[in-house]
C-alpha cells in the first residue's frame, strides 16, 4: 500500500501539446527509455486516432518489456477494438476507456444525457474486459462532475470488470483540498473501489497538477498519471519527475514509494526535449539547467562548504551527474562505443559507422564532444525519419551591404534532388524560403528556437522549427555545431512531418468521427 505506480501519458496526452508529432520510431525510442526509466504503465497512445499511432502502439506492445502497455479508447467499439489490436501482443496489455460524467461535458460536447452516459460506460467496459483482464475507466471531467452522478458510473465500470478507475481532472480546475474530498466521497459511496486501484491524472492549468496528484495519494490513490516535463494538453499534465522526486525526497512526510530509477530522470527528460522540440525552461524544478545552479553569494557561499546548505536534493540522483564522458578528434570507434553504451545505446555495424562519422564532423569543431552532446548527436543522427525531404547541401550569401542569398538542394521522398534560391532577410529566413521554393510547398514558420546542448563557445546548437501547413503543424529538430545546418535539417524534418499530417488527415475516411473529440481525460 505505500508503492505508488507511476503511469505515463507522455505518448499520448503528452504527444497531443500542439507542434509535436512523433513517428512510430521516436515513440518507440521514447518507450523504452521509459521502460529503463522504471514506469510502471506506458499509455502508448491512441490508437483509433490514425494508422501511424495505431502501428506505433504496436510496435511498443511487442518490444518494450516490463510496463503494462496501454492505448486509450472513447467509450465507443470501434475505439475498443482498434485499442485491442495494438496492445493484444503485449505481455501485459492494458485498455483503458473513458466518457464525461459533468454536465457542461454531456449537454454541450456530447449533447448526450446521464442516461447515455451509464449505458455506454456499461458497454464500453464490458467489451473491454472481454478482450483484456486489465481495464482502466476514466470519468472525464469528473472533478467538475456531480460527485453521486460520477459515484453511480464508476459502480457500473467496477461492476463490469474495470481494475483501475482513474479520476481527472481533465481542466485543471480543482484544489488540493477539494481534490482530496472528491476522491474521499467516492470512496464512501463506492465501497469496491478500495478494491481496485485508484488513480489520479491531473492537468496544470492552475499550477496544481502536482500539488493535486499528491492529495490524491494521501487519500489513497495508489497510481498517478503523469508526463516527462510535464508535457500534455494545454499547460499539460503532471510532471513525472516533479512528482517522483517529492515523494523520494520528502519520504518522511509522504510515507510512500515509486519504482522509478531515478538516475535516469534527467536523461529521459533531455531525449523527450529533443524528440518533441520542447523546451526545457531553465528554471523547471529538478531538471533545468538552473535546479541545482546558484547566483546568489550568500548561496554559493553556503553550498561550497555544505551543498544541504541551499540544496535538498542531490543532482546526481536524478542522473545530472555523467557529464564528465568527454571525447576528442583522436578517439576512436571503440572509445565512441563504449561511451555511447555507458549512455544506454547499443550501437554496431552501419549505424556505429554513421555515427562515428557524424562525432568526427563535429570533433573537428569542438574541443571536447560531451556526453551530452553524444546524446543529442545520437538521437539526432540515428533516429529513423519519416519518409519525405532531406537535406542534401546549402550555399548562403550573408553581408552587411545586400540581403541574404540561399541556393539549396532538397531530396525529395521519389528520390529526385531540387533544388531552389531565395533572398531572404537574414540567411536562415533565406534558407527557409528556398526550401520553400525547391518543394513547392509554402509552409508558413510558427516557431523557430536554437538552444544550445551544452556551455561553452563551441557547444552544439539545437534547432527546433515548428511549421504549419494546411490547418496542421508539426515540428523538426536539427543539431550541428553550425546553427545554419541545424536549421536547415530542422526545417526539412519538420516540413516532411507536417506534409505526412496532412497527408493522413486528407486520406483518412474516419470511422471515429462521432460526438466525442479526440482527446482524453
Amino acid at each position: 500500500m505505500d508503492r505508488v505506480q507511476i503511469f505515463d501519458t507522455t505518448l499520448r496526452d503528452g504527444e497531443q501539446a500542439p507542434g509535436i508529432s512523433l513517428n512510430a520510431a521516436e515513440k518507440l525510442e521514447i518507450a523504452q527509455q521509459l521502460a529503463r526509466l522504471g514506469v510502471d504503465v506506458i499509455e502508448a497512445g491512441f490508437p483509433i486516432a490514425s494508422p501511424g499511432d495505431f502501428e506505433a502502439v504496436q510496435t511498443i506492445a511487442r518490444e518494450v518489456e516490463g510496463p503494462i502497455i496501454t492505448g486509450l479508447a472513447r467509450a465507443q467499439a470501434p475505439d475498443i477494438e482498434a485499442a485491442f489490436g495494438a496492445v493484444r501482443d503485449a505481455a501485459r496489455p492494458r485498455i483503458h476507456t473513458f466518457i464525461s460524467t459533468s454536465d457542461i461535458h454531456i449537454k454541450y460536447q456530447m449533447q448526450n444525457t446521464r442516461e447515455d452516459v451509464l449505458a455506454q460506460a456499461r458497454a464500453a467496459v464490458a467489451h473491454a474486459k472481454s478482450f483484456v483482464e486489465d481495464v482502466e475507466f476514466s470519468p472525464m471531467d469528473a472533478t467538475r462532475a456531480d460527485l453521486d452522478f460520477t459515484a453511480e458510473v464508476i459502480a457500473i465500470a467496477l461492476a463490469e470488470g474495470a481494475t483501475v478507475i482513474n479520476v481527472p481532472d481533465t481542466v485543471g480546475y480543482t484544489t488540493p483540498q477539494e481534490y482530496a474530498a472528491f476522491l474521499t466521497g467516492l470512496y464512501e459511496r463506492v465501497p469496491g473501489l478500495r478494491d481496485v486501484t485508484l488513480s489520479t491524472h491531473c492537468h496544470d492549468d492552475l499550477g496544481l497538477a502536482v500539488a493535486n496528484s499528491y492529495a490524491g495519494v494521501q487519500v489513497g490513490a495508489r497510481q498517478v498519471e503523469c508526463a516527462i516535463n510535464g508535457l500534455g494538453e494545454r499547460a499539460g499534465n503532471a510532471s513525472l519527475e516533479e512528482f517522483v522526486m517529492l515523494l523520494h525526497t520528502r519520504g518522511d512526510v509522504a510515507g510512500l514509494e515509486t519504482g522509478i530509477n531515478t538516475r535516469e530522470i534527467a536523461r529521459t527528460s533531455r531525449m523527450v526535449s529533443r524528440l518533441t522540440g520542447y523546451v526545457i525552461q531553465p528554471n523547471k524544478a529538478i531538471v533545468g539547467r538552473n535546479a541545482f545552479a546558484h547566483e546568489s553569494g550568500i548561496h554559493q557561499d553556503g553550498v561550497l562548504k555544505e551543498r544541504t546548505t541551499f540544496e535538498i536534493m542531490d543532482a546526481t540522483t536524478v542522473g545530472l551527474e555523467g557529464n564528465d564522458i568527454v571525447l576528442g578528434k583522436h578517439s576512436g570507434r571503440h572509445a565512441l562505443r563504449a561511451a555511447l553504451e555507458e549512455l544506454g545505446f547499443t550501437v554496431d555495424g552501419a549505424a556505429l559507422n554513421t555515427a562515428f562519422k557524424r562525432f568526427k564532423e563535429i570533433a573537428d569543431k569542438k574541443k571536447q564532444v560531451t556526453a551530452m552532446d553524444l546524446e543529442a548527436l545520437v538521437t539526432d543522427e540515428l533516429r529513423t525519419e519519416v519518409p519525405g525531404y532531406t537535406m542534401e547541401w546549402f550555399d548562403v550569401e550573408a553581408s552587411t551591404r545586400r540581403p541574404p542569398h540561399a541556393t539549396v538542394a532538397v531530396g525529395r521522398p521519389d528520390g529526385e534532388t531540387v533544388e531552389g534560391s531565395f533572398t531572404g532577410d537574414g540567411p536562415i529566413d533565406a534558407i527557409f524560403h528556398a526550401i520553400n521554393s525547391a518543394t513547392g510547398v509554402d509552409a508558413r514558420l510558427k516557431e523557430f528556437r536554437v538552444d544550445a546542448v551544452t556551455g561553452g563557445q563551441d557547444a552544439l546548437g539545437e534547432v527546433s522549427v515548428v511549421l504549419e501547413l494546411g490547418g496542421q503543424s508539426a515540428s523538426g529538430q536539427g543539431v550541428d555545431a553550425d546553427i545554419l545546418a541545424a536549421a536547415a535539417r530542422a526545417y526539412v524534418r519538420a516540413l516532411s512531418n507536417v506534409c505526412e499530417k496532412v497527408r493522413v488527415a486528407e486520406a483518412t475516411t474516419d470511422p471515429r468521427e462521432s460526438e466525442m473529440p479526440l482527446t482524453g481525460p
